[in-house]
């Protein structure tokens, strides 16, 4: 990989109260490739300047809007301005600044889902195919190494062809009616204006949704879809369950819930295949274990020899070092990175590198929220899932 500098980000969004500003700035610094040299933090400019002051930016590069940024970026030396714009915003904020930036040449880093409805996943997703620049978006769970791992064993065949597919992500936090208690953080996500028509689904569905297509291989055809309000007084789900059938005819159930109450975070999948299969969770996010019919459990551990180039390429530590959200994180940021230098330097990027999320399963994901609404408002057994670009 040839490079010279270090990419230059400003951030948009990621001012006080924000909890996933802070983890997209660890991120994208852990590797030593990017630096953030400017931003937006907030909508009110005296917040934005308060990051600032935090994060020791030059006070002229800290702005009072993204139009401002883009603007002033823009009429600085190349090799000074930002080369990424990493957008944290809540996702009603997600299209406008993502569209600008691309139109406008910068690579762009996005936290997940796409945008706040399907209308306006469609749209972005013929902007970013048109771009100069590249797009990302985070969907972290993709980063793990075993998450890796388990997808290129089920890709080399390791466990016969996929037959059946569960996906479970528990949380407990909005057990009650936390948004009327003045926390920042509820009150976005439990906002239709703000998060979109879906709350536990558009927030942590769409992560299940995009783990179970990546590791598995397989693109979910049709659904049947059951969301919930358990919370009185709550504007959005915050539960539900969905059955899938998938293109080769699998069957798969994905269960997502921010109200069960105690859970913390332990995504979890389990796959399995005509020869075998897969289990990986998130709270023992380094080992993954592969069943077999007719012979032991075989455990698998981040940090191995054996691994895959997919899983070694992503590993940071060796074998008992724990790793975990932070650096699966830091993976996405890390290849993306790489992808940029490559197309500076008018190289072809290693196969690994490429393996982050963008357009397709921003799409995707917005297309499964606009999909599982509609079959959880109808009494129709399947609704097909097609997504329109």
């Amino acid at each position: 990989m040839m490079k010279n500098r270090k990419l230059k980000m400003g951030m948009i969004g990621g001012g006080p109260g924000s909890f996933i500003g802070a983890i997209h700035r660890n991120a994208a610094l852990m590797d030593g490739l990017i630096e953030i040299v400017a931003g937006v933090f907030s909508s009110k400019p005296e917040k934005s300047i308060q990051t600032g002051k935090e994060l020791m930016l030059d006070e002229n590069r800290v702005y009072s809007s993204y139009d401002e940024m883009f603007e002033k970026e823009l009429q600085l030396p190349i090799s000074e301005r930002i080369d990424i714009v990493s957008i944290v915003t809540p996702n009603h904020a997600h299209f406008d600044p993502t569209k600008k930036a691309l139109e406008l040449g910068f690579h762009v880093i996005l936290d997940k889902p796409m945008t706040l409805n399907y209308h306006e996943g469609k749209e972005l997703y013929r902007i970013i195919e048109n771009a100069k620049g590249l797009f990302c978006l985070t969907h972290t769970y993709t980063g793990y190494p075993m998450v890796k791992q388990a997808k290129q064993m089920i890709e080399d065949g390791l466990i016969g062809e996929v037959r059946k597919a569960y996906v479970e992500y528990p949380q407990g936090w909005l057990w009650k009616l936390l948004e009327s208690e003045d926390n920042k953080q509820a009150q976005w996500r439990t906002d239709p204006s703000k998060s979109g028509a879906s709350g536990c689904f558009g927030d942590i569905g769409t992560h299940a949704f995009n783990l179970v297509e990546y590791v598995s291989g397989q693109k979910v055809a049709k659904i049947c879809a059951d969301l919930d309000i358990k919370v009185e007084g709550r504007q959005l789900d915050d539960d539900g369950a969905v059955l899938m059938r998938f293109e080769n005819n699998a069957s798969g159930i994905l269960t997502a819930s921010q109200i069960d109450t105690g859970a913390e975070n332990n995504l979890k999948f389990k796959i399995y295949g005509d020869k075998g299969g897969l289990e990986w969770m998130q709270e023992d996010c380094n080992s993954l274990i592969l069943r077999w019919p007719d012979k032991p459990d075989e455990i698998y551990r981040a940090g191995s020899p054996y691994l895959s180039s997919l899983a070694q390429e992503n590993t940071r530590t060796p074998a008992g070092h724990p790793e975990g959200y932070m650096e699966a994180f830091a993976n996405i940021y890390r290849n993306f990175a790489r992808c940029i230098y490559a197309k500076q330097n008018g190289v072809e990027p290693k196969k690994e590198w490429l393996d982050f999320p963008g357009a397709e399963d921003g799409i995707r994901g917005m297309a499964f929220v606009e999909h599982v609404l509609k079959s959880s408002a109808s009494d129709q057994k399947w609704t097909p899932f097609i997504v329109e670009k």
